[in-house]
């Protein structure tokens, strides 16, 4: 109940009792008479009631407003008293930066919240000693840290590590750099590509991740100290990244994470392309001189050319030689000025292709496809993601008059030193349609190899099959030696597993959350109203990402009411230039994906946002809470719940109000300090805090 209707009903309740009572002992009277007296008691008191009634009614009224009033005395000095005195208390207990207990009500409870502030001092002063301590026993850890921080600063390498939910919780410079630049550039609000506890999978496909996982498993499970994958990705722009993952196994443990190191080879797979272009035309422009030139020196051979005629051809020929040159000399130029770099590749052992192999085809066919190998020890140089992808879209292809025939996997080594060849095979019989099939995609990942692909049919044995040729490697794939260290970094991420569990069974401390708010031109988008600024920032683990901020100002596409904006600070040249609603939804949305929303009095926020999912085909479903309800929860007693009255409680300094980004960061502190108080009153997962939140009064409002 909402505290005036509760003190309204505490003055009314002593005068209805004492009404009541009245009553009651009246009723009771009359009841205890005889039958006979009763109506002439009536009759003899009925005119002096009648006279004095108003008397009584006034006797009453005063009786009843003393007794209301001293009822609210003591209710306010012995029970609301004493609850926000526990409230203010279990806040102290929580959060030594909260205000102390003031003296209130009954003598008794000022001196105990006197005890209350004395104790509290003390653990202030205790902490402080403490932290101290520990601070001068981290010093030297700290001096590491930041000699490792300063070499991290200095690879060249792009590094990312990442839990085995793909979450990432270490990257460096060269990294966010690099996703930068693949990625088109800054999204809008400032928000980049990868973030700590962002997924990885946002940037990198993740069925090229769990193949490169399962890679590494298979080295696992041989033993090897040493291990790691590789592969080349696309990105949305069109650039290529080598990307190489090794396990992380904390003391040779079972693996948490991984690390991935990324290079960007767009240009120089490029340059190979423009090489491999130049030698094409290179071959086809000599092909012609050597055709002229043979031609000449036949017609040399004739003994009685004229001389005339013999120096025309001795011409031709020295003209062809030296166009050959001139073609070679500037081949030579460009190629000196370029870095050739060849698709990346990676070793593998050719049985653990042949079972990844065989894998994915009884996925995508439903087949199983018996495995054979000459060579058990054979090593291969490929790459494993695209060939594999290559075969079980050619198994999906071998549909013949029988229906799907068997299939076969054989691998051995060609006659040809440092070649292999993989089969796909299939009865002869059931080979009707296959020719031709292999398509253009599953050539050019053959050639990427350097080899080559092609049908043969073995009559004799009653089998047709499909061949690449494959580089061999000569032994296994060299160990990786990696020793990352983060400029950004929460490595408490590789005990979460997010995907595991259900999001309301979640501890509130584990999750990730996006807190934000919203500056409007009005309060009724319905209406009209549009949102003009977007601000936002993450919480991790506990902790604020104040280093990875959402911060937008956009143009509504509408006047700016003159009234709004002595509230919001935000002038109509502020948003001239700036991007509509329709670009900068789709940042935010990426910049919130997989976490939990957090706002203050956020219904009025997501109606805004909501109102734009059909126009922008996004949604914000994603789970919500709002430090309006929870602080409505964690402090029941409390008269208010603005964002400024629960900051002053809990402690928050406001530098800023009604600007987005200055809110969400004020709410974001709230928030946390409201999670301990929470806790005490049992409500720890998300699923209870929204419960909770559900059962308050202010939930009621709608917008």
């Amino acid at each position: 109940m909402k505290p005036v209707p509760r003190r309204l009903l505490l003055a009314v309740a002593p005068g209805l009792a004492l009404a009541l009572w009245a009553l009651l002992g009246a009723g009771l009277f009359h009841a205890s008479l005889p039958l006979g007296l009763r109506g002439g008691l009536a009759a003899a008191l009925g005119p002096a009631l009648q006279a004095s009634g108003a008397i009584l009614f006034g006797w009453w009224l005063a009786g009843a407003a003393l007794a209301g009033w001293a009822a609210a005395r003591l209710h306010a000095r012995h029970a609301e008293a004493p609850a926000r005195l526990a409230d203010a208390a279990r806040l102290l207990a929580d959060n030594a930066d909260a205000p102390r207990l003031e003296a209130a009500g009954t003598p008794a409870l000022a001196a105990l919240a006197d005890a209350v502030n004395r104790l509290a001092d003390q653990r202030q002063t205790l902490r402080t000693d403490m932290a101290r301590l520990v601070a001068e026993a981290q010093q030297k850890v700290a001096q590491e840290r930041d000699q490792l921080g300063a070499l991290m600063a200095e690879l060249r390498q792009s590094v990312v590590v990442c839990n085995l939910d793909g979450r990432i919780l270490l990257y460096n410079d060269h990294a966010r750099g690099l996703f930068h630049r693949v990625s088109g550039g800054q999204l809008a609000g400032g928000a980049e590509a990868i973030g700590l506890g962002r997924s990885i999978h946002a940037v990198i496909d993740r069925a090229l991740i769990d193949h490169a996982r399962e890679t590494v498993d298979r080295h696992i499970a041989r033993g090897e100290a040493a291990v790691s994958a590789q592969f080349v990705t696309t990105t949305p722009t069109g650039s290529l990244l080598h990307v190489v993952l090794a396990p992380v196994r904390p003391q040779a443990g079972a693996i948490s994470g991984y690390v991935l190191l990324l290079d960007d080879i767009t240009q120089d797979y490029a340059a190979q392309s423009r090489r491999d272009r130049r030698l094409t035309e290179l071959t086809e422009a000599s092909r012609a001189s050597l055709a002229n030139m043979q031609a000449a020196l036949d017609m040399l051979d004739y003994p009685d050319l004229e001389p005339a005629e013999r120096d025309g051809f001795h011409a031709i020929v020295r003209d062809e030689v030296a166009a050959m040159g001139q073609r070679l000399a500037a081949m030579t130029a460009d190629a000196s000025q370029e870095i050739l770099t060849r698709w990346p590749l990676q070793e593998m052992l050719g049985d653990d292709l042949l079972a990844a192999a065989a894998q994915h085809v009884l996925a995508q066919t439903g087949r199983v496809a018996k495995v054979e190998s000459a060579d058990g020890g054979l090593w291969l140089r490929l790459d494993s993601f695209s060939l594999i992808q290559a075969l079980g879209a050619l198994a999906g292809q071998l549909v013949g008059p029988q229906g799907m025939p068997p299939l076969t996997l054989r691998l051995a080594p060609a006659a040809t030193p440092g070649w292999a060849h993989l089969d796909l095979v299939w009865p002869l019989d059931a080979a009707s349609g296959a020719h031709g099939i292999a398509d253009a995609n599953a050539r050019d990942i053959a050639e990427r190899h350097g080899g080559e692909l092609w049908l043969e049919q073995d009559r004799p044995a009653g089998l047709s099959f499909f061949r690449f040729l494959l580089p061999t490697a000569s032994a296994g794939p060299e160990a990786e030696a990696l020793e990352p260290r983060p400029e950004f970094y929460d490595f408490d991420l590789f005990a979460a597993s997010d995907s595991s569990r259900s999001l309301d069974d979640q501890p509130l401390e584990r999750l990730s959350y996006t807190v934000f708010d919203t500056e409007t031109t009005g309060l009724n988008p319905a209406q009209g109203d549009e949102i003009i600024q977007i601000g936002a920032l993450r919480i991790l683990n506990g902790k604020m990402l104040r280093g990875e901020r959402f911060d937008q100002l956009v143009d509504p596409g509408r006047e700016i009411p003159p009234e709004s904006i002595p509230y919001h600070g935000i002038r109509p040249e502020m948003v001239q230039g700036q991007p509509r609603i329709a670009a900068v939804l789709p940042a935010f949305h990426s910049y919130a994906s997989d976490t939990v929303l957090v706002g203050h009095n956020v219904a009025f926020d997501m109606r805004f946002l909501q109102m734009k999912e059909a126009a922008t085909g996004l949604r914000f479903d994603q789970p919500v809470l709002d430090t309006l309800l929870l602080a409505s929860i964690a402090q029941p007693h409390e008269p208010s719940h603005s964002l400024e009255a629960i900051a002053a409680r809990l402690g928050v300094e406001i530098t800023q109000r009604h600007n987005a980004l200055s809110d969400a960061l004020v709410t974001a502190e709230v928030f946390l300090r409201l999670l301990p108080l929470l806790k005490a009153r049992g409500i720890v997962t998300l699923g209870q805090a929204r419960e909770a939140a559900e059962h308050s009064y202010y939930a009621r409002l709608r917008y």
